[in-house]
């Protein structure tokens, strides 16, 4: 329950389809460890009931499916030095995976905003839905953290450093986009979403797409490839700076400017999960690694900074530690991957990952 009284994840069934329907609208559906471990429960149910053909996930009230995890309680458990965080993110991982390697059609609509863990509940999922008014990010480096819930293993997967480019300034893409990322598979006019939901109480999921589907209307990173590959497949984030600003395109250097109001530390972490996830291969072998990182950060100054500029107080300026890019050392890097020992999540993996499982 929300402190108002009200049920913070709506399930029903009707016809062959059980709706997931995530109810903190005030709070932009952020995720709260009781929601993630509801919607888990109800999708393990419902994975094994015959009369649930197909699942969908969606957002209450108009402005999105999910703005992410509640940033909040991390600020507080990070300012309390308390272990909170890391259970969350071990249940929300797991249920990661879940989505990911769900028997049957998993149906995401990613109307409005979806970020961070809202992109979790989603793009792992083998129907997602976008819409004109989709506005999907992993926007983690402005609050001092890092793209997790398998953001790094679906960034990397992008044409080119497409994911790159997103994972470090964590800007927000449109539909068009999103499918050209691979973070989204159909474009549906949010006027039929309505139709399409209802739709699916009564048809399969292949037969209300074509119903339901249309073109995107036209994204913007397609045009700008050329820059992006060049200026994010340097090695370091310093020298991706250095060719963005030299690159004379003005996107470009917004993109520089951009990088610059982001913590250093996150930037590096960040740079370095992506390339590691590339070699990691699986979900599972990512989220691994992305509890490890999740973890030192909960530790590290810049999380409960980035969340104090940006959330809490308001100021928009955070005071990150250290503060460029330059004093950020191969060791602090190193940190954040170090091993968990006991504390590590360990993930089953499926012997074909890319096979659909329906």
């Amino acid at each position: 329950m929300s402190p108002d009284g009200q049920d913070e994840v709506l399930l029903h069934t009707e016809g062959h389809t059980g709706y997931v329907t995530l109810n903190r609208p005030k709070a932009l559906n952020a995720l709260s460890h009781t929601m993630v471990r509801r919607v888990d429960e109800a999708l393990a149910a419902w994975e094994d009931d015959p009369a649930v053909e197909t699942v969908l996930i969606r957002g209450a009230g108009e402005r999105g499916l999910c703005a992410g995890g509640d940033i909040r309680s991390i600020y507080e458990d990070a300012r309390a030095g308390g272990s909170a965080s890391a259970d969350f993110w071990r249940d929300e991982y797991r249920l990661n995976v879940r989505i990911a390697r769900y028997r049957k059609p998993y149906v995401a609509l990613m109307d409005g905003i979806v970020m961070g863990g809202g992109v979790g509940v989603s793009a792992h999922g083998s129907v997602r839905i976008v819409t004109e008014r989709s506005r999907v990010a992993m926007p983690e480096t402005g609050i001092g953290f890092v793209p997790d819930v398998g953001g790094t293993h679906l960034l990397t997967r992008a044409p080119g450093r497409l994911g790159t480019h997103l994972a470090l300034t964590g800007n927000a893409v449109g539909a068009a986009d999103a499918l050209l990322c691979g973070l989204a598979d159909h474009f549906v006019p949010a006027a039929r979403l309505g139709a399409l939901t209802a739709d699916l109480a009564r048809s399969p999921v292949t037969e209300v797409l074509v119903r339901h589907t249309t073109e995107a209307p036209p994204g913007e990173l397609a045009e700008r490839r050329e820059w992006i590959d060049h200026c994010y497949a340097a090695d370091t984030v310093e020298e991706i700076v250095d060719r963005l600003l030299a690159s004379g395109v003005t996107a470009a250097k917004e993109a520089a400017d951009t990088l610059a109001a982001k913590s250093p530390t996150a930037l590096k972490v960040t740079l370095a999960a992506l390339r590691s996830a590339e070699q990691l291969g699986t979900l599972e072998r990512v989220l691994e690694q992305e509890y490890r990182v999740s973890c030192a950060a909960l530790s590290a100054p810049d999380l409960a900074e980035g969340i104090r500029a940006q959330v809490i107080d308001k100021d928009r300026t955070p005071h990150w530690a250290p503060a460029t890019l330059a004093e950020v050392t191969d060791d602090d890097v190193a940190r954040f991957f170090a091993p968990l020992g006991e504390r590590e999540l360990r993930l089953a993996g499926p012997d074909s990952p890319e096979e659909v499982p329906w």
